[in-house]
């Protein structure tokens, strides 16, 4: 690696940062770049600049110029720092995911969200996560004490996910206010249930990766090399540990799991199936609003831009297949009224009062179905003008998407319309995908910058099919 192309890389960070100060200097209203330091709350009130400034990262110009910045300081810390500090950033970054579970499931960033810029010392914030818990459910005082809180709050201050402002003294910043649900103290301690209901989905999705997603895919290696399975811990459905099995032994039996899913949990249920049961009532219901935290993935409002609804006759439906809560096709229903839509999945959980005109007029509906079942016909029996299928197939083997896919075509007339939303992934040299193209010293799938669709990738492949099929049945 030489020297130049190290100021390559570096020129590459001086020149986004240059397309970044023109967009928002460029302004009717010059605005600086929003402060790390300073929290940003979507549910509370903003000045015109702080929306303005806040929106601005929806802009293609400004995603495209932060993402080469993030791509070109990730490509150039791995080039200089030393292998082993690279190597334990990478290989505990389990301990930050944990860290940063810990700071939405003990509602920290409402907690600090009341106290202020000035913060909140640890003591106090101890005390405030204790005064949250149902009384049959805090924790043991000897176990969870105000020091070993402090070091928690100190990597997630490190890594900046919080601000300690003096010693022991923490308060939110930019990064930790994305997590905020936007229910007061109070709400939570009243009604802890109803934490997601009517959010962004941010925390419900931070809260769904940070439990179960991060203790299946501890079990990877596991699920690749049985061998390996030996004084394993794996977790119940009520989420305590039981010794794991399928030891391997001359004298023992493999036990089959069809994904690491399926051998943290120790079921042999799809994960679907698992959500359902009574115990799991809960992860169901976060489940149902992480959906919603998904479109942060994509460009706000997005889906408005990418197909001419406006084109649509009066009362044409549109069919959100495998919608969840159907955040994506309410974004239609809210912008067209002209059009009529219906979410098609497993039993779906509450939407919460703030849609409930739009549910109750009728112009947006909800109806179970099983994805690879024969398609229901529409009240009208007329065929559906579109069919909607986002970041749905890439949860399957490609022989049941071509099952899902061939439901869809059969149920279509001449004109119905197929709209598939999911995530590409490039390799990681060049190739006509290439988001970044060889002129270029940034990796070209952008790499650091592009990464969390890989991990989503990861997350369910080669897991793949593996956690969502409806019955597991062992290879033959």
């Amino acid at each position: 690696m030489s020297f130049s192309a190290l100021r390559a890389l570096h020129a590459s960070i001086g020149k986004a940062i240059d397309d970044l100060e023109s967009i928002y200097g460029g302004q009717s209203q010059p605005l600086e770049f929003p402060h790390l330091d300073d929290p940003y709350y979507a549910s509370a009130e903003h000045s015109g600049t702080e929306e303005l400034a806040h929106q601005l990262n929806d802009d293609p110009a400004v995603s495209l110029a932060s993402k080469k910045i993030v791509a070109a300081c990730g490509q150039l810390s791995a080039i200089v720092n030393k292998p082993w500090f690279g190597l334990m950033e990478a290989i505990q970054g389990g301990q930050l995911a944990a860290c940063i579970r810990f700071l939405e499931h003990a509602h920290i960033v409402e907690i600090l969200r009341e106290a202020g810029p000035q913060g909140l010392h640890v003591r106090d914030i101890h005390r405030s996560i204790i005064e949250l818990r149902p009384e049959n459910a805090r924790p043991d005082p000897a176990i969870f004490t105000a020091a070993r809180l402090g070091h928690v709050l100190r990597v997630l201050a490190t890594s900046h996910w919080l601000r300690e402002v003096a010693p022991d003294v923490f308060a939110n910043n930019r990064r930790s206010s994305y997590i905020d649900s936007g229910k007061t103290v109070e709400q939570l301690r009243s009604q802890p249930g109803k934490k997601y209901l009517e959010t962004d989905g941010v925390a419900a999705f931070v809260g769904l990766t940070g439990d179960e997603a991060f203790k299946f895919m501890a079990y990877m290696t596991e699920w690749f090399f049985p061998d390996s399975r030996t004084g394993s811990l794996i977790v119940d459905a009520k989420g305590g540990f039981d010794s794991a099995k399928g030891e391997t032994s001359s004298n023992k039996e493999v036990v089959y799991y069809v994904a690491p899913f399926n051998l943290a949990f120790d079921t042999q249920l799809g994960f679907f199936s698992w959500l359902e049961l009574p115990e799991n009532r809960p992860r169901l219901e976060r489940f149902g609003h992480a959906m919603t935290g998904t479109r942060q993935w994509e460009t706000k409002e997005g889906i408005l831009f990418g197909f001419p609804w406006a084109d649509l006759q009066p009362d044409s439906v549109l069919v959100d297949v495998g919608g969840g809560i159907g955040s994506t096709s309410l974004t239609v229903a809210l912008a067209h009224p002209h059009i009529k839509v219906i979410v098609e999945d497993r039993p779906q959980v509450s939407w919460g009062s703030k849609f409930a005109h739009i549910f109750e007029s009728g112009r947006m509906t909800f109806r179970v179905r099983d994805l690879f079942e024969p398609f229901k016909p529409l009240a009208s029996e007329k065929a559906p003008d579109v069919f909607l299928i986002r970041l749905v197939l890439h949860d399957w083997q490609d022989d049941d998407c071509r099952k899902m896919l061939q439901v869809l075509r059969s149920a279509a007339g001449p004109n119905t319309k197929l709209l598939i939303g999911d995530m590409l992934l490039p390799f990681a040299c060049d190739s006509e995908d290439a988001f970044v193209r060889d002129d270029s010293p940034i990796l070209p799938n952008l790499g650091i910058a592009n990464i969390h669709g890989y991990l989503l990738d990861i997350m369910v492949y080669p897991p793949g099919y593996s956690l969502f099929k409806r019955s597991l049945t062992p290879p033959s």
